[in-house]
């Protein structure tokens, strides 16, 4: 059974899908490959539009990212309830959340120089490094591996969820959203186990290559590995700037 604790990507979706009716109609693991570098630039295009806004025009960028990151809820949510649709709806999803990074982005790089070129170098430096152990076998994507993921990830998911609720009766979860060495240990925490989902998702396309689904699930499957990829990359920015608040 393939399970990964991407919500984009769980046990079902694969099966749901059914098989590609022609050879020349299923899912491979290079087109998947090729759609997510599709979605990685256009990502990057949106995000290169509001980094330049932040130095233009600082004060209109809070409502491009308040409007990115809900559309990109949005449209992720319809992504993975009708992944025929994923042609559309993952370029999209990735044309607002480029909106919300590049925000995020040039806000944390007024703050702390240096940090946004620092967090995407480790973000791909991650990807392909646990691209590389897991094709040559240094990591294997076993049910107890990814049950400790999954778990790690559910709990993760309920500590923002807390303090999210939390949030709203302004009551601050203390410790490990502070730069301490709690705070920055529960960052790290979240990075490793963020960057394991890696994994799971790498074995998760393979699995669905090898069973045939359809072509359209290749533009599903990069969707879901760009959801981990955002998830990394902002857990990245925010536990370096922790470490830059204790120089």
């Amino acid at each position: 059974m393939m399970r990964t604790s991407n919500p984009a990507l769980n046990d079902n979706v694969f099966r749901g899908a059914g098989r590609a009716v022609l050879a020349g109609d299923s899912m491979t693991v290079q087109g998947t490959v090729n759609k997510t570098g599709m979605l990685l630039l256009l990502v990057l295009l949106t995000a290169a539009w509001t980094w330049r806004m932040y130095y233009t025009a600082a004060d209109s960028i809070g409502i491009w990212v308040l409007g990115g990151a809900i559309g990109g809820f949005i449209v992720a949510l319809v992504t993975i309830f009708k992944k025929q649709w994923a042609g559309v709806t993952a370029p999209l999803y990735a044309l607002l959340e480029g909106l919300v990074l590049g925000g995020i982005s040039s806000i944390m790089e007024a703050r702390y120089p240096g940090i946004v070129i620092q967090a995407v170098g480790l973000t791909f430096g991650t990807l392909f490094g646990l691209l590389f152990a897991y094709r040559s076998g240094l990591i294997k994507a076993t049910e107890n591996f990814k049950l400790g993921v999954v778990a790690a990830t559910g709990g993760i998911a309920l500590v923002y969820v807390a303090t999210m609720v939390l949030g709203l009766f302004h009551i601050r979860m203390p410790y490990i959203h502070e730069s301490g060495f709690i705070g920055i240990g529960f960052s790290l925490f979240v990075v490793v186990i963020a960057a394991l989902n890696l994994v799971l998702d790498f074995d998760f396309i393979e699995n669905g290559a090898a069973q045939g689904a359809p072509k359209y699930m290749e533009w599903y499957a990069a969707f879901g590995l760009m959801v981990t990829l955002i998830w990394l990359y902002i857990e990245i920015l925010r536990l370096l700037s922790k470490m830059r608040e204790r120089k």
